[in-house]
C-alpha cells in the first residue's frame, strides 16, 4: 500500500505543479457551467423597468406604487428625483414616471390631480409602461370616486355632526372600495396548455451534469499521456525493474488520477446545488454510484488509449480530441433528444451517453438508486472491457 501512496502522491503532485492546472479543474468547469445554464439560475423579472420619482410621499403615493408592483408588465423602481432624471437622459429605462406632490385623498376627490409620465420615442416597452399607469391610476381613482359618492349619500341622508366624523366616513368607504375592488373576481379567465413537453430540458440541470462529465472525462482519458510519458523518460522502464510489479504501477497510477477526478465532481456538484439550486443530494447512492461507475469508465478509456499512443503530444491530442466529440454526441452539451434517431441510438456505444442519463436521472427527474442501475451496470461494463484490454496490451516501453 505504501508503494501505492507513494505514486499517487507523486502523480499528484506533478499535476497540480502548475497553478494553471487550477484553470482546468475549477474555474473553466463553472464558467462553462454558468454560461450554458444562463447565469446562476436565479429567477429573473422580466417586466419592463419603470423610474419612479415619488414628490408626493404620501399614503395614496405609496398604493400607486404598490399596485404597479402586482402588475405582471412592469415593475416600479423607486428613485430620487435627480437620479430617476439620470436614468431617463441616459436612457436606461423606457418610460420615467412622477408623482408630484399634490398627488393626496383631498386633490384626487376634487380632480386636480394629475401624473407626468415621459417616454422614450418610438419604444415599445413605453407604451406598455404608459399602459399600466393608465391602469393603476384608473383603479385608484374609481375606489376613491366609490367613497366620495358613499360620503356624499351618506350625508344626504343624515348630515355628519363634524368634519372629523365625515372624514372618518370618507376613509371608512375608502377602505371598504378597495377592498371590495381587491377581492372582485377577474373578468378573463387565461387556459395554459397542459400538453407535456416531449423532452425533459432544464438548461441548469443539463449544464451542471453536462459540464461535470465532459471535464472529469478529459482529464482521465488524459491517463494516456501519463502513460506515454513515462515511457518517453525512460521511468517506466527504471521504475518497474525494481521490486514495484506493473499491477502496483496501474493501480497507484488510475485510482489516484480517479480520486482527483472524484474531488473535482464534489467542488462541481457543491457548486451545482449551492449556486445553481439543484437538487443533487435527493439519492446520496445512487449519486456515488454514477460518479464512481463515471470516473472507472473513462479512466479505463484512458488506459487503453495509453497502450496505443507513442508520445505524450499524441495523447494529449487524442485524449481533448476525443473528450470533447464523446461529451458532445453523449448529450453533455445539447439534450440527446435533439439529434435524429439513428445518432441517439448509434451514441450508446460511448460511455459519456450512459453518464449523461443516469446523472440527469438523479439531478432532473429526482429518481433513485434503482432507476441509474442499469446506466451504472453499463458504465461498469465499460470499465472492464477497457481495463482488460488496457492491462493485456501495457507494455513499459
Amino acid at each position: 500500500m505504501k508503494k501505492i501512496f507513494a505514486i499517487v502522491w507523486k502523480d499528484l503532485r506533478l499535476r497540480f505543479t502548475s497553478p494553471a492546472e487550477w484553470i482546468f479543474f475549477l474555474i473553466l468547469p463553472i464558467v462553462f457551467t454558468v454560461i450554458l445554464a444562463g447565469g446562476t439560475g436565479a429567477p429573473s423579472d422580466t417586466r419592463v423597468r419603470v423610474a419612479v420619482a415619488d414628490l408626493a410621499q404620501s399614503p395614496l403615493s405609496a398604493q400607486l406604487i404598490a399596485v404597479l408592483a402586482q402588475s405582471t408588465a412592469v415593475r416600479p423602481d423607486v428613485k430620487t428625483p435627480a437620479a430617476a432624471e439620470d436614468e431617463f437622459a441616459n436612457r436606461q429605462v423606457a418610460a420615467l414616471l412622477i408623482i408630484p406632490t399634490g398627488f393626496d385623498q383631498s386633490h384626487i376627490q376634487q380632480g386636480t390631480v394629475e401624473l407626468e409620465v415621459r417616454q422614450q420615442p418610438n419604444n415599445l416597452n413605453a407604451q406598455v409602461v404608459y399602459r399600466a399607469v393608465l391602469s393603476a391610476g384608473s383603479r385608484i381613482s374609481s375606489a376613491v370616486e366609490a367613497a366620495v359618492r358613499s360620503t356624499a349619500e351618506a350625508e344626504r341622508i343624515r348630515p355628519f355632526a363634524s368634519a372629523a366624523a365625515r372624514a372618518a366616513y370618507f376613509d371608512a368607504a375608502l377602505q371598504a372600495a378597495q377592498t371590495e375592488m381587491s377581492a372582485a373576481p377577474n373578468r378573463l379567465a387565461v387556459t395554459v396548455g397542459s400538453t407535456p413537453d416531449a423532452i425533459q430540458y432544464d438548461p441548469r440541470a443539463n449544464s451542471s451534469a453536462g459540464q461535470l462529465i465532459t471535464w472529469v472525462f478529459i482529464p482521465l482519458l488524459g491517463i494516456a499521456s501519463m502513460f506515454a510519458y513515462e515511457r518517453q523518460q525512460g521511468t517506466l522502464r527504471r521504475l518497474l525493474v525494481t521490486p514495484t510489479h506493473q499491477a502496483i504501477y496501474l493501480l497507484g497510477t488510475i485510482s489516484g488520477q480517479v480520486l482527483i477526478a472524484l474531488a473535482q465532481m464534489l467542488l462541481l456538484i457543491g457548486f451545482g446545488a449551492l449556486v445553481l439550486g439543484l437538487n443533487w443530494g435527493g439519492s446520496p447512492a445512487a449519486l456515488a454510484l454514477m460518479m464512481v461507475s463515471s470516473c472507472l469508465a473513462a479512466a479505463a478509456l484512458g488506459t487503453t488509449l495509453g497502450t496505443f499512443v507513442k508520445t505524450e503530444g499524441q495523447a494529449n491530442g487524442l485524449s481533448i480530441m476525443l473528450g470533447q466529440v464523446m461529451a458532445l454526441l453523449g448529450g453533455c452539451w445539447y439534450p440527446l433528444e435533439l439529434f435524429p434517431a439513428f445518432v441517439q441510438n448509434a451514441v450508446k456505444v460511448l460511455p459519456t451517453t450512459w453518464a449523461m442519463q443516469g446523472m440527469l436521472d438523479i439531478v432532473l427527474r429526482g429518481q433513485g438508486l434503482g432507476a441509474v442501475l442499469p446506466e451504472a451496470g453499463v458504465l461498469l461494463g465499460f470499465a472492464a472491457l477497457f481495463f482488460a484490454v488496457g492491462v493485456w496490451r501495457f507494455r513499459y516501453e
